[in-house]
């Protein structure tokens, strides 16, 4: 009589001696886990040195993966442990892991770094600090709310690029209503603008939030984190105070 394949497999395994059955997570496991053993670091070229202890603080983050029997291979000729992440933002997570000091200088970058480690802890500190809640909670949570903003940006972005060849300065104009009363206002310029084909990018409208003006610092931001030089104006249709249009300046050389 034969028996089914589920029982066969589990009769197999049965039948093996201890040491020999698989553990699915064995490649996983930490290299050693005494807590006093010094571990050898190299992050982007710049050495550390520690306890395993301190890499092992929080249990949950990307560290044990690092320290893994699989990751035997990710050493330097010297033996160390090579993490390829830039290793100037790495000194004030390991000094979090020793003391518990929550970093002071380089705050987006240490944020950065520690979202990759997987610090959930640091990252709420962090979070919760100036620089990060100015960025990440009330300003990205604001250019969220405005339709097409990422889409639109690069539109912006390759119109200035286009406008560039053999130029020092390339210049876009840029449309930005806040609502749709203003959106009504600017119907009958953008059908001048488009008769004289002139391209115009157009922004909003957004519900409740920053008005134009901050909304314009926040595109100049977001412009000149990609490296450009830019400078927006107000642009003046035909002597007319349309206050919806910016006209954005692109210096090139």
């Amino acid at each position: 009589m034969s028996l089914p394949a589920n029982q066969l497999k589990e009769s197999s395994q049965e039948s093996l001696p201890a040491n020999q059955l698989k553990e699915p997570s064995q490649e996983s496991r930490i290299i050693c886990s005494d807590p006093d053993i010094v571990v050898e670091l190299n992050v982007g070229g710049q050495f550390y040195t520690t306890t395993m202890g301190t890499l092992m603080k929080h249990p949950d983050s990307k560290f044990p993966q690092i320290l893994s029997r699989s990751a035997r291979h990710y050493k330097d000729a010297q033996g160390r442990f090579f993490i390829d992440r830039p290793g100037t933002y790495f000194g004030p997570i390991l000094d979090y892991l020793r003391t518990g000091k929550v970093p002071t200088e380089y705050i987006p970058e240490v944020y950065h770094e520690a979202k990759f480690y997987q610090i959930h802890l640091l990252v709420k500190i962090l979070e919760d600090m100036p620089q990060i809640f100015g960025e990440q909670v009330a300003r990205m949570q604001f250019l969220l709310g405005v339709p097409n903003y990422r889409e639109n940006l690069e539109v912006l972005l390759h119109l200035a690029r286009a406008e560039a060849v053999a130029m020092r300065l390339s210049k876009v104009v840029v449309c930005v209503v806040h609502t749709e009363e203003e959106e009504a206002k600017c119907v009958e310029p953008l059908h001048i603008l488009e008769a004289k084909k002139t391209p115009v990018v157009k922004f909003g409208p957004w519900k409740a939030g920053p008005g134009t003006e901050d909304f314009v610092y926040c595109l100049e931001k977001d412009i000149r984190a990609q490296g450009y030089k830019v400078s927006p104006q107000r642009y003046h249709l035909n002597r007319d105070p349309y206050t919806c249009f910016w006209i954005f300046v692109f210096t090139w050389w």
